[in-house]
C-alpha cells in the first residue's frame, strides 16, 4: 500500500526549507571565515565609533601617561592633551567661577591669610582664573578627589606656604564633608584634617628646609641665622612613611643670602662642626637628600609624589614699574609682562632643581608654580592679616614697611595651585 500523497501546503514547506537551508549554512560559514580572518581589522573599525575615549567627547581622557620606566602613574585616568603646558599661560577675570569658595565658609583658614576679615577693601584678587596657552585645565571636581582620598593619606611638606596650599586644599573639600564628620588636629608639626566618612586624611607637615634645622619648631622658628644638618632628613622623613599623595615644598627659607650654614655633625655635640657652603650647593645637597629619601621610602607603584617651585614676593615695586620705595601694599592689578621675573626669584635654584630632577630616575612630578605667581602682586596679604605683634606708632604711618608680601589671601592663589595639582594627579 503506498503512502498517502503529501497535501500541496506541506510540499511548498518543504521545497521552501530544502531551499533555505543550504544558502543559511554557507552564509554562516562566510560569516565566520571573515571574522576569524579580519578580527583585528574590524575591532579597528568598530573601535573608532566608542566615543568613551575620544577626545571630543573627553578631552582630557586620551592615552595611558606612563611613568620614567614606563607604566601607568597611580590615580591617574587620563593624560593632559598634547603639547598643553598647563603652566603656561595667562590670568582671565572670572566673576562667574571665582572664588571657588567664600572666606567666610571656611573655618580652618588661619588669620594670617583671612584678608577681607582684617579689612581688605576690594574682592578683585578672588576674580582670576588660571588659562593656559591652547588648552584648558580640567575643573577641580571635590568629588573626584575625596572619593580618590577614601582610605588615603595625602601630605603637604614644607613651609607656611606650602601650608596655605595645604588649608586650601582643606577648604576645596569641606563643604562636602557634614561638619560632625571632620576634624583638624595639631600635634607639633604635623596638622591633620579628617574627613571621617572617606576614612582620608590631608596633612600638612612643618619642615621648611625638609632636613633637620634649628628652625623646626613649627611655632617659634624666627631664627635669623639658620642652620641645616646635612643629609638628616630620618628626623622628619619618618613621620611621612604611609602617605599615598605628597607635595613637598622648600625654598625660601634657604634665602638668606649668598651663603649658607650646613651642620656637618650633630646638634647635640658639644662642639659643631659647621661648613659654609654657597645657598645654591646647600640647596642642591637638600634635593639630593630629598630624592634619595623618595626613592628608599615611597612605592612608585601605589604613590605619587609632587614638588613645588619656589612662591615668589613682590617686596620691590620697581621691578614692575612702581616706585623705588614700595612693595605689594596697596597693589590690586596683576603684572602685565609675560616676561616678568622678580630678583628675589633665584633662577640658579630652578636650575638646581632642573639638574636634580632630569638626573633621577624617581617618578617626581614638578608644580611649575613660580611665574604664573610672579605676574600676582595684587595677591598677597600685605596688611590685611593678624599681625602676631602690636604695631608700632611708625609702622601704622608708612604700611609699606609691615606689609607682608610673601603670603597669600585665600581664597585666591593657593586655589590655583591645586588646580594645577589635580591635573596634574588625574591628567600627567
Amino acid at each position: 500500500m503506498k503512502p498517502p500523497a503529501p497535501s500541496s501546503s506541506r510540499v511548498s514547506f518543504l521545497l521552501k526549507k530544502a531551499r533555505v537551508s543550504p544558502i543559511l549554512l554557507t552564509f554562516l560559514a562566510f560569516v565566520t571565515f571573515v571574522t576569524i580572518l579580519y578580527s583585528q581589522d574590524l575591532r579597528c573599525l568598530f573601535g573608532q565609533f566608542d566615543y568613551s575615549d575620544h577626545p571630543k567627547h573627553n578631552k582630557y581622557q586620551t592615552i595611558s601617561p606612563t611613568k620614567k620606566n614606563g607604566g601607568k602613574l597611580p590615580f591617574a585616568i587620563g593624560e593632559t592633551e598634547e603639547g598643553c603646558d598647563v603652566f603656561s599661560g595667562r590670568w582671565v577675570r572670572d566673576e562667574v567661577n571665582r572664588p571657588l569658595y567664600e572666606e567666610s565658609e571656611c573655618p580652618y583658614i588661619q588669620p594670617q591669610l583671612t584678608c577681607q576679615e582684617h579689612g581688605r577693601p576690594d574682592k578683585d584678587y578672588q576674580y582670576w582664573r588660571w588659562q593656559p596657552h591652547g588648552c584648558t585645565l580640567p575643573s577641580f571636581n571635590a568629588t573626584l578627589m575625596l572619593e580618590t582620598l577614601r582610605g588615603k593619606r595625602m601630605m603637604f611638606v614644607g613651609d607656611s606656604l606650602n601650608r596655605g596650599q595645604y588649608v586650601s586644599m582643606v577648604c576645596l573639600l569641606h563643604r562636602l564633608i557634614p561638619e560632625d564628620a571632620n576634624s583638624m588636629t595639631t600635634n607639633g608639626s604635623l596638622t591633620i584634617f579628617t574627613a571621617k566618612e572617606y576614612n582620608a586624611t590631608i596633612e600638612f607637615y612643618w619642615a621648611p628646609f625638609l632636613l633637620e634645622s634649628n628652625s623646626d619648631d613649627a611655632i617659634v622658628h624666627r631664627i635669623s641665622d639658620r642652620l641645616v644638618r646635612k643629609g638628616s632628613i630620618i628626623k622628619h622623613g619618618k613621620n611621612w612613611k604611609g602617605v599615598d599623595i605628597m607635595v613637598f615644598n622648600t625654598y625660601l627659607w634657604w634665602m638668606t643670602g649668598r651663603t649658607f650654614k650646613i651642620l656637618q655633625g650633630s646638634f647635640n655635640d658639644e662642639v659643631k662642626d659647621i661648613a659654609e657652603v654657597s645657598t645654591d650647593d646647600a640647596y642642591r645637597m637638600g634635593m639630593k637628600t630629598m630624592l634619595r629619601w623618595i626613592k628608599r621610602n615611597m612605592d612608585p607603584k601605589k604613590t605619587r609624589v609632587f614638588f613645588a617651585s619656589m612662591s615668589p614676593s613682590h617686596a620691590k615695586s620697581i621691578e614692575w614699574g612702581g616706585s623705588p620705595d614700595g612693595n605689594c601694599y596697596n597693589e590690586t592689578k596683576l603684572i602685565e609682562d609675560p616676561n616678568y621675573w622678580g630678583s628675589d626669584t633665584r633662577k640658579s635654584i630652578m636650575q638646581v632643581i632642573g639638574e636634580e630632577f632630569r638626573k633621577t630616575r624617581v617618578p617626581i612630578t614638578f608644580l611649575n608654580i613660580t611665574q604664573l605667581s610672579g605676574y600676582r602682586k595684587d595677591a598677597h596679604t600685605s596688611i590685611y592679616k593678624k599681625q602676631w605683634s602690636p604695631l608700632t606708632p611708625q609702622q601704622l604711618a608708612n604700611p609699606v614697611s609691615y606689609a607682608d608680601c610673601t603670603h597669600w589671601c585665600l581664597p585666591g592663589l593657593h586655589d590655583t595651585w591645586n588646580e594645577l595639582l589635580f591635573a596634574k594627579l588625574f591628567y600627567p
